[in-house]
């Protein structure tokens, strides 16, 4: 069996994470904040939050277009709730891997174009997160003066956003220019000897999974559906405060959107439990003052709650598709499999590394 290093790393984290989180705390006193929650304010947030994963699927159509133009809604949607399903209770976010891999299964798609769509997703989220926080830093409502870990949080998101920008502006630019991309990449892997050819093959076909970032049409239309991604989920988080008696204004909840974004990217176990308690304590009580015990009914009460309903029509859409639970454990390597069959080229690659490391044991 295989050692995964990252699954190790990622467990370990979150239990770090949630150690600190959890520190010093009163746990009757937060049982007792969630008791106190307010049940209609709750279910609305949970229904906001859910409701995301509908806006997620129609803004893929878009980024999809270049490959398949008629992608249906529902491969997109089923195949994006079994993504989540995947990163909610398995090791390693192989949430992607098993998103990629399910709607290759429902729509003509290759894998890797799939990939290559999600990585522009990502990119897109990213920039639009920090534009988002940018905005709420700017409110005048915002505390003066806040930080994290002695940093000044204008300065580090203002570096967080300059890190997103620059692989935005790369990625565009070997979108914009693919065959000179190309080119550059065929002279960086000379050096290789028998190995360049496949791995140009391979960076050929991520291009076709980022192809949307030469039609302005649909990247305008992507950087809008992402917009109103994050606005509505905003307000899942506005109603989630109103739920637990926070007194934080619309700019709060977008601040703390992107402060839990940024931290559920790091290495962590299945659900991004530690990470999402941690983001939500250094918002809440570092940044506004929140009562600590108030604020870690918020984090548990909204991550659980926004936690079920994905999960639930994951492994629901995922029964639909005959994807065993297996298959979803194992979409990296079915992953990498089918990327071989869609490029044999991949295979003589590896079988070449084999003979080569066969003849240097000798």
């Amino acid at each position: 069996m295989r050692f995964d290093w990252k699954a190790v790393l990622g467990v370990l984290l979150s239990i770090l994470l949630l150690w600190w989180a959890l520190r010093d705390v009163d746990a009757t006193r937060v049982l007792g904040e969630l008791r106190r929650a307010d049940p209609w304010y709750f279910v609305a947030a949970v229904a906001v939050t859910t409701s995301g994963f509908v806006v997620r699927a129609w803004r893929w159509k878009g980024l999809l277009a270049p490959l398949r133009a008629g992608s249906a809604f529902p491969s997109r949607f089923a195949a994006v709730n079994i993504g989540f399903m995947a990163n909610n209770v398995l090791p390693a976010r192989v949430g992607e891997f098993a998103r990629a891999y399910a709607l290759s299964r429902l729509e003509p798609v290759t894998v890797s174009g799939s990939l290559g769509s999600l990585v522009v997703e990502r990119i897109l989220d990213g920039l639009i997160l920090i534009t988002l926080l940018l905005m709420a830093l700017a409110a005048p409502t915002f505390p003066a003066g806040a930080e994290v870990a002695g940093i000044d949080l204008r300065h580090l998101m203002a570096g967080m956003g300059s890190i997103f920008l620059g692989a935005g502006v790369l990625l565009f630019a070997v979108a914009r220019w693919s065959a000179e991309s190309v080119r550059v990449a065929e002279r960086l892997v000379a050096w290789l000897p028998g190995r360049g050819a496949a791995m140009v093959d391979i960076f050929e076909a991520f291009l076709d999974g980022v192809a949307v970032l030469r039609s302005p049409a649909l990247l305008l239309k992507s950087v809008l559906w992402t917009l109103v991604l994050w606005t509505w989920m905003g307000v899942s988080y506005q109603l989630a405060f109103a739920a637990f008696g926070i007194d934080v204004d619309f700019f709060g909840a977008l601040f703390l959107q992107t402060l839990i974004g940024l931290a559920v990217a790091v290495p962590s176990a299945p659900g991004f439990f530690g990470p999402f308690e941690a983001a939500a304590k250094v918002g809440l009580v570092g940044v506004y003052g929140v009562d600590v015990h108030r604020a870690l009914s918020f984090a548990i009460g909204f991550h659980i709650g926004g936690f079920i309903p994905v999960t639930l029509l994951g492994l629901w859409y995922a029964w639909r598709l005959g994807l065993s639970f297996r298959e979803v454990e194992k979409s990296e390597e079915l992953v990498e499999e089918a990327v071989e069959r869609e490029h044999p080229e991949v295979v003589d690659l590896r079988a070449g590394a084999r003979r080569a490391t066969k003849a240097d044991g000798r």
